[in-house]
């Protein structure tokens, strides 16, 4: 069972930390805990900019940022630039969370804004059985991931964040919208941007968890099983929206939303997840 205390003593003996922020569960409770435990002059939280990360995602960074007195900033990665990441192979996260800590890496040197800070990264146990190769990047750059030392799973997040009084501890997964393209097909800014609209769109008719996946001119919706009746009551709203975004075919995944399940090509195996499907990682 993940254990705040713990958590709070890791954070200590690290000192001076920049926290990865994403604005999700995991990163947003790691980045309040590390302010609330060491403050503004030495806790800091850092998001970084790219057009895989939706432009709702950012904002909501920036709110919480405000919301909790965050010290945060923004850094641009280059990671659309690299050819190893657009070919969009499985390792395609190495090389963004590698782009992620070349990034920072400016923030932390001896003459940055946070020099001699510890990168950290809000991996949580639950993670450590996926495929992410990002987190091996990040580890091998000299990120930490305190929650995983703290014994966090991602129930512990959500009961410690809902304790703690922080919104996002129901806050649905949104991995980075290159995480709805199959391997194999392009990472390209214009797939993410046609991705992005599509669900912005869907997230405007009220379904707050789901995903775009992208198969060329066909979009397949996941949502959890148990809104699957109400995408089918706003069929002609959602196939309007979907269509707008560029898409020329909607097609609705019965298995509903499972958060990894583009792993599946990979031969990974599947679990439990609570948004309605099966998980295994970033996909």
């Amino acid at each position: 069972m993940g254990d705040l205390a713990r958590l709070r003593d890791h954070l200590r003996r690290l000192d001076r930390v920049l926290v990865a922020f994403s604005g999700g569960a995991d990163s947003a409770l790691l980045a309040w805990v590390a302010h609330d435990t060491l403050g503004p002059d030495r806790a800091a939280a850092v998001t970084a900019v790219s057009p895989s990360l939706a432009g709702s995602e950012l904002a909501d960074c920036a709110a919480l940022a405000a919301e909790w007195g965050l010290v945060w900033t923004e850094v641009l990665t280059d990671e659309m630039h690299q050819a190893a990441y657009q070919r969009n192979d499985a390792d395609r996260c190495f090389w963004c969370k590698d782009a992620l800590m070349d990034a920072v890496a400016p923030l932390v040197a001896p003459a940055g804004e946070h020099a001699g800070a510890t990168v950290l990264l809000g991996v949580n146990l639950d993670d450590l059985g996926d495929h992410r190769p990002g987190q091996g990047a990040a580890a091998q750059r000299g990120a930490v991931f305190p929650l995983v030392e703290a014994g966090f799973t991602k129930d512990d997040v959500r009961r410690w964040s809902r304790e703690l009084g922080l919104r996002t501890w129901d806050k649905p997964a949104a991995a980075c919208l290159a995480s709805r393209v199959p391997y194999g097909s392009p990472v390209t800014v214009a797939v993410l941007s046609r991705v992005e609209r599509a669900e912005a769109a869907l997230h405007g008719l009220g379904f707050a968890a789901l995903r775009v996946r992208h198969y060329d001119d066909t979009a397949r919706l996941e949502v959890p099983i148990a809104h699957l009746d109400r995408v089918l009551l706003l069929r002609d709203e959602v196939v309007g929206a979907v269509r707008r975004a560029g898409y020329r075919y909607v097609t609705l995944d019965l298995e509903g939303l499972r958060s990894g399940n583009l792993n599946a090509a990979l031969g990974e195996t599947g679990r439990a997840d609570p948004e309605g499907g099966r998980s295994t990682s970033e996909r």
